[in-house]
C-alpha cells in the first residue's frame, strides 16, 4: 500500500493533482468517487467536509483544496525540485495564490455569466476579468517557467488553468498562453496525467451507456 492515497474523479480539479502527483513520480492508490453518493458519504465527508474532490492522505495527514496539494506535494517530496529554495519563494507564493483566489473566481464568474456591476470591482478581489487575465499573462510571459528555469508546484496549477482556459473557451487566446501551455503539454508527467484521466473517463462514459 502506496503512502499516498489519492481521492478523485477525472473531471476538472482533480486532474491538477493527478498531474502533480505524476510530477513528483512516487506511489500513490487511487479512490474514485461519484459526483453523488460516494462523494456525499459520510466515510469521505470524515476526508473532506466539503463533499468534493480531490484530496490526498499522505502518512495520515489530510490533504484538500488543490492550490494547497500542489504545495504540499511539493515540501514532502523536495526530491523532486517542485519548489523553489525558500529564499526564492516570493513569486512561487505570489502566483500560487493569485491563481488559487483572483484567477479562480475571475474565470468562474464569467463562465457563470455573471457581470460587475459598475463602480464596484474592488469588492470582488480581482478587479475585471481582464485585469486579472493581464496580471496573469505577465507571469507566464517568461521563455520558460513562472519561477524562471525551474518547473514548479505553481506552474503545474495555474498551468492546468491556463490550459484548461484555453481549451474550453474561458481564457482568451493570447500568444503568451497559447505559448505556455504547449510547454506544458510537452511534459511527460502532463502526458501521463492525460492517458490515465481520458482512459478512467472513457470508461464512464462507456458505462453510462
Amino acid at each position: 500500500m502506496a503512502d499516498i492515497t489519492f481521492y478523485t474523479n477525472p473531471m476538472l480539479r482533480a486532474q491538477i493533482v493527478r498531474w502533480m502527483l505524476e510530477e513528483v513520480g512516487e506511489p500513490y492508490d487511487m479512490v474514485q468517487l461519484d459526483y453523488g453518493a460516494s462523494m456525499k458519504a459520510p466515510d469521505y465527508l470524515a476526508i473532506n467536509p466539503m463533499g468534493k474532490v480531490p484530496a490526498i492522505v499522505h502518512a495520515g495527514k489530510t490533504v484538500t483544496e488543490a492550490a494547497a496539494i500542489c504545495a504540499y506535494l511539493a515540501d514532502a517530496f523536495p526530491t523532486a525540485n517542485l519548489a523553489p529554495p525558500p529564499d526564492r519563494r516570493a513569486d512561487y507564493y505570489r502566483w500560487l495564490f493569485f491563481a488559487a483566489g483572483p484567477v479562480e473566481a475571475a474565470v468562474t464568474n464569467k463562465a457563470l455569466g455573471f457581470v460587475m456591476p459598475e463602480g464596484r470591482e474592488r469588492m470582488a478581489g480581482y478587479g475585471t476579468f481582464d485585469q486579472t487575465m493581464d496580471a496573469l499573462e505577465s507571469a507566464i510571459s517568461g521563455p520558460a517557467w513562472i519561477c524562471g528555469d525551474q518547473f514548479t508546484a505553481v506552474d503545474v496549477y495555474a498551468g492546468a488553468q491556463v490550459d484548461w482556459g484555453l481549451a474550453f473557451g474561458t481564457m482568451p487566446s493570447r500568444p503568451a498562453f497559447e505559448a505556455y501551455a504547449a510547454r506544458l503539454r510537452g511534459r511527460p508527467a502532463y502526458q501521463r496525467q492525460k492517458e490515465l484521466d481520458n482512459a478512467l473517463i472513457a470508461k464512464m462514459q462507456e458505462g453510462s451507456q
